[in-house]
C-alpha cells in the first residue's frame, strides 16, 4: 500500500539519503533540508580544476562493509572499484606500516620474527601488572608495551583528541592493534572499495527520485516540524533543542591544501606519530582512486582540535561531562511527537559509513511497518546511551 505523509529529513548525507529514498519509494513526499551547498554531507567529494583529482572535500572517506545488503545498496547507485586501505606512518625519522603488523615488528626491533616468535615477543614486552586497564594508556600498554605505545599510538593519540592518553578511556582502544603477520590491509571487512566518481554523486542519484525535493542552504528549526507528519534528524541533537543543556564535545579538523606536481608520499594516508609534528597525517587523493592517472596532486596535511561553535563536528568525545548533557538531550528527544534522531550527529556516536546506512536502512523499515496514527515511531533506533 502506498504511503502519502509528509517527511522531513535533515540533513543531505547517508542518514538523511537513504531514508528519504526508501520512503519517497514507498510513496511519501520527502523534503530534505541541509545548510550547506552540496548534499553528501562529510563524505562530499568534488573535481579538483587543477589536477582532476578526485577530493575528498572533509578528509578520506574508505568504504568497507561485511554487510552485504549495505554492499548492494551502495554499488545500486554507484560502481564501487577495489581499494585496500594501506596506512603508513613516520615515527622518529621512519616510516612503517600500520597497523602494527609482523613487518613492522620486525623492522622496528631489527628483527626477523616469525609470527610464533613475533607474538612470544610481544608477550614478554606487554605490561602483565595491568590487570584491568581502565584508560587508553593502560589498555595500550597492556596489549603493545612501551616502545611500540610510544612510537606508533601515544602521539598520534595525544594530538587527535587533545589530551593525554591517561585521560581516554581504555574503551577507545578496543581491540589488540597487532597482527602477527604480514597482512597490512587496514579493515578487516569482505567488501572493500571506493565509488569510481565519487560519493556525492552517489548521493545524488540516490536524491533522484521524482518524490524528493532538496532544499541547501536551507537551516530547519523544530518549529517547522509542524508541517510535516514525521521528521528525521540528523543534525546535532544538541542543536535541535538550541543548546539549552550546553554544546557536546567533538573534535573537529582543519585541512591544509596544497598541490604538488607529481607523487608527493607514494600512499593515500601517511601518519605521523610524533608530537613534535603538528598535524595528525597527510592524506593524497590521488592514490583514493588508483585507476586514475593524474600528474598533479592534491594533498592535506590534516590537524585536530577542539570543536567550536562555527566549526564542523567531526568526532563526538563522548567522556564523561558529555555523557551527562547527552543523557539530559536523549530525555528530551524521547519527548518529542514524530521525531526521529538519526546518524552520527543526531545520535552522537562515531558511525562508520556502512553502519551509518544500515541504521537508516533499519530506520525507514521501522518506519513503514508502523500504521499512521496508530503507533509511535521511537526518537533513537538504538540509545544514544
Amino acid at each position: 500500500m502506498s504511503r502519502t505523509e509528509r517527511i522531513a529529513v535533515v540533513g543531505a548525507g547517508l542518514s538523511g539519503a537513504v531514508i528519504g529514498r526508501m520512503l519517497a519509494e514507498a510513496g511519501c513526499e520527502i523534503d530534505v533540508f541541509d545548510t550547506r551547498n552540496h548534499i553528501a554531507g562529510n563524505c562530499h567529494t568534488e573535481r579538483d580544476r587543477e589536477t582532476g583529482v578526485m577530493v575528498h572535500v572533509y578528509g578520506p572517506h574508505i568504504f568497507h562493509t561485511d554487510d552485504r545488503e549495505v554492499w548492494d545498496y551502495v554499488n545500486r547507485f554507484e560502481t564501487f572499484l577495489p581499494y585496500k586501505n594501506r596506512v603508513k606512518t613516520t615515527s622518529k625519522g621512519q616510516v612503517f606500516s600500520l597497523p602494527i603488523n609482523l613487518h613492522t615488528i620486525n623492522q622496528f626491533f631489527g628483527r626477523t620474527f616469525r609470527p610464533d616468535e613475533a607474538r612470544a615477543f610481544i608477550a614478554e614486552l606487554a605490561d602483565t601488572t595491568i590487570e584491568d586497564p581502565k584508560t587508553f594508556e593502560e589498555q595500550a600498554l597492556r596489549f603493545v608495551g612501551k616502545d611500540l605505545y610510544e612510537a606508533f599510538l601515544k602521539g598520534y593519540t595525544q594530538k587527535q583528541w587533545g589530551c593525554s592518553p591517561t585521560e581516554l578511556p581504555a574503551s577507545i582502544l578496543k581491540r589488540l592493534p597487532v597482527r602477527f603477520n604480514y597482512d597490512d590491509n587496514y579493515f578487516f571487512h569482505k567488501y572493500q572499495g571506493m565509488p569510481e566518481n565519487g560519493y556525492t554523486e552517489m548521493v545524488r542519484r540516490i536524491l533522484d527520485h521524482t518524490n524528493i525535493r532538496v532544499h541547501l542552504e536551507t537551516r530547519f528549526h523544530r518549529d517547522l516540524g509542524a508541517d510535516f507528519d514525521h521528521v528525521f534528524y540528523s543534525g546535532p541533537i544538541d542543536g535541535y533543542f538550541d543548546f539549552e543543556y550546553g554544546r557536546l564535545g567533538y573534535r573537529t579538523l582543519d585541512f591544509e591544501r596544497f598541490i604538488y606536481d607529481g607523487d608527493y608520499q607514494g600512499c593515500a594516508v601517511m601518519n605521523y606519530g610524533d608530537v613534535s609534528v603538528p598535524y595528525t597525517r597527510v592524506t593524497e587523493h590521488k592514490h583514493f582512486a588508483p585507476w586514475e592517472e593524474h600528474a598533479g596532486s592534491v594533498c592535506y596535511r590534516e590537524f585536530s582540535r577542539a570543536c567550536g561553535p562555527d566549526d564542523i563536528p567531526y568526532y563526538p568525545i563522548r567522556l564523561m561531562e558529555e555523557k551527562e548533557q547527552l543523557a539530559q538531550y536523549v530525555a528530551r528527544a524521547v519527548q518529542e511527537n514524530a521525531v526521529t534522531f538519526v546518524g552520527r550527529l543526531g545520535t552522537y556516536r562515531y558511525l562508520d559509513m556502512d553502519v551509518t546506512i544500515r541504521e537508516a536502512l533499519d530506520t525507514a523499515r521501522l518506519y513503514l511497518s508502523h500504521s499512521p496514527g496508530e503507533t509511535k515511531m521511537p526518537a533513537f533506533l538504538h540509545s544514544p546511551i
